[in-house]
């Protein structure tokens, strides 16, 4: 009997990162990657390898992550979705699912990236806001950190807001950023970067520093001094996981 050729799928998804480790599969440890493996393998009948636009830290959340798979199963691609999405926990779901070209990698075929980061600065947090935001009710200049947030914009060496990541591969820390804005709405301090690519707690980083502004403790030329190539800056001030969700990803 021949075997039916290699079918590339391509899913949309959305998951609350409170409960899991992060995007990458880690022995032991519960993961988006590591539970969409075991629900694919499981419906494919052997394992099967699946890709991500990018690593998620823990607690992370996203609203259009990207990934593919590659798989023999005939299954329709919109049947794959829902078939998926009964098996899958509540924290995950498929957005979107379709086949595309067998040469779709969502990680070396994607543009750009959209994060978001969300700090609440009223007194009480929301109980269904609490898993998705920093909570910081304590005084900061926010004029300051909206003024300085374009700063980070253009394409620098991003050593200096980047954590060292052991598991990846030796590479440029160079990235482009094309937009990076905070503004003020009611309760919320909201930070919004758009970029080619970003580094380990990278996007944590930049709102880390912007909070050190906001604080008094560092200013814009600070900033600016931290994109310098070979300034040596160790990575300062980070924020907590929660506040953060991948937007989007472009191709």
């Amino acid at each position: 009997m021949t075997l039916a050729s290699p079918r590339r799928i391509r899913i949309e998804l959305a998951y609350d990162g409170t409960e899991f480790h992060g995007w990458q599969v880690q022995p032991g440890l519960t993961t988006i990657q590591g539970v969409l493996e075991k629900i694919v393998s499981g419906i494919e009948g052997q394992h099967v390898h699946v890709a991500g636009s990018g690593r998620t830290d823990a607690g992370v959340h996203a609203l259009a992550q990207v990934a593919a798979f590659s798989i023999r199963n005939p299954i329709p691609a919109e049947n794959l979705q829902r078939a998926m999405n009964r098996l899958l926990p509540l924290d995950i779901r498929v957005t979107r699912a379709a086949e595309v070209d067998p040469d779709f990698h969502p990680r070396f075929d994607a543009t750009a990236k959209t994060y978001e980061y969300r700090i609440f600065r009223g007194e009480i947090v929301p109980p269904f806001e609490r898993r998705y935001v920093y909570h910081h009710p304590f005084p900061l200049r926010d004029e300051a950190m909206i003024a300085a947030a374009p700063l980070l914009e253009g394409e620098h060496d991003f050593t200096s807001f980047s954590a060292t990541d052991h598991s990846a591969e030796p590479r440029s820390k160079v990235r482009q950023i094309y937009s990076s804005r905070m503004q003020r709405t009611g309760d919320h301090l909201v930070y919004r970067v758009r970029g080619s690519g970003f580094l380990k707690h990278m996007v944590r980083h930049f709102v880390g520093a912007l909070g050190e502004i906001g604080k008094g403790n560092l200013t814009g030329p600070a900033i600016e001094d931290r994109l310098r190539p070979g300034c040596g800056i160790r990575p300062g001030a980070s924020v907590p996981a929660s506040g953060l969700t991948l937007i989007g990803v472009e191709y």
